[in-house]
């Protein structure tokens, strides 16, 4: 049984406007395969057109979870072909090419800073902050129209906090790191698992389990400390004075210090 709310949050996501656009030809490329796509379930990501192998479109599409699977460029590629050959936004023959937006993935909506809160980005601005336009560091997640970023790239005089407006930004990116390649491949598998599912190739999710909510922050979990942990493990639990301890209590004694 399809979970309804699950449905609810892919519908959100998937009418969710971007942040980052593109102009000129690109924008009409734009205005052409983005309805496509959310008919089909995923969000446009990115549209670049390049002079490589006489001119590309790289069109980046993602599902609502950021996950993407070769098979969905696969049929996004034979649903979307035909209508651009229609619609023709390209005064020039060129070859489409259908991506997922990669690890380093640019980030073009709100969610998108929600999801990456926790992982190292870089952003540009388009409209200058604090006389710099050029920003890196760890993303603090979504406070109203504005990102919060911890810098790490301040000189002794500066501030390491920042926030900057969304509507502000020209591109952000993030940075890859083993936490974010860790963090791909986990969010991977389960849309590899979720397809086999959905073709009946693997056995379904038990009734107990939960889907996990795609907009939900994936901030990388802090490192244990091993000394505390390894002290706390080697802490004698059986010395002289745990037993004489134990045997007390086990008579009702009272320790007389206890309450001084």
């Amino acid at each position: 049984m399809t979970d309804p709310t699950a449905v609810s949050q892919d519908i959100d996501l998937l009418a969710e406007p971007r942040l980052v656009v593109e102009p000129g030809m690109a924008a009409r490329v734009s205005a052409v395969a983005g309805p496509v796509l959310q008919g089909m379930g995923y969000r446009l990501v990115r549209i670049k057109i390049s002079a490589e192998a006489g001119c590309t479109v790289q069109i980046m599409v993602e599902r609502p979870d950021g996950s993407m699977q070769i098979e969905d460029c696969e049929a996004i590629s034979r649903a979307l072909s035909p209508v651009l050959d229609v619609a023709d936004p390209i005064d020039r023959a060129y070859r489409l090419e259908i991506s997922s937006p990669g690890i380093d993935r640019p980030l073009v909506r709100r969610s998108d800073f929600e999801r990456y809160a926790g992982h190292l980005v870089k952003v540009e601005m388009a409209v200058a902050h604090q006389g710099r336009k050029r920003f890196r560091g760890l993303l603090g997640g979504v406070e109203g129209n504005a990102v919060r970023l911890h810098r790490d790239d301040t000189r002794a005089d500066e501030d390491a906090e920042v926030v900057l407006v969304m509507e502000d930004i020209a591109d952000a990116r993030l940075v890859l790191t083993d936490e974010l390649i860790a963090e791909s491949m986990r969010r991977g598998k389960a849309a590899e698992r979720e397809l086999k599912q959905n073709l009946g190739l693997a056995p379904p999710p038990p009734p107990h389990a939960r889907k996990s909510d795609p907009a939900k922050s994936n901030k990388p979990k802090p490192k244990l400390d091993l000394k505390k942990k390894n002290a706390a493990k080697n802490t004698p639990k059986n010395t002289k004075e745990h037993r004489l301890a134990a045997e007390r209590a086990r008579r009702g004694e009272i320790d007389p210090t206890e309450g001084d």
